[in-house]
């Protein structure tokens, strides 16, 4: 399963790590967020040890999304060094994630 981050977490999680992160924002009530869910929880398989994997509910938590500009769900970003490095909005295939997260290991 994908690491839950929130508000109070996320600069700690996301922003300090050593490895490049996954940051999915999404919603329970959004149709789409529930098909890239599963994608997330087996990219946290694959990528153990490599990439960290998390998710952000909107609704609860809604400071980072603001903060970079999060309109539409699902939005996943990816993560190194503090900074976004990779951006997709919507759903897409597994194999889109897999090479926006190979290109920062």
């Amino acid at each position: 399963m994908a690491l839950e981050v929130t508000d109070a977490t996320f600069s700690e999680v996301v922003l300090n790590s050593d490895k490049p992160v996954v940051v999915d924002f999404w919603a329970a009530w959004c149709g789409p967020c529930r098909m890239v869910a599963p994608i997330m929880d087996e990219l946290t398989t694959e990528y153990q040890g490599k990439a960290v994997i998390t998710k952000v509910d909107v609704d609860e938590n809604q400071e980072y999304a603001a903060k970079y500009g999060v309109r539409n769900i699902p939005t996943v970003l990816v993560f190194k060094n503090g900074e976004v490095v990779e951006k997709q909005v919507g759903v897409a295939p597994k194999a889109t994630y897999i090479q926006k997260i190979e290109s920062h290991l």
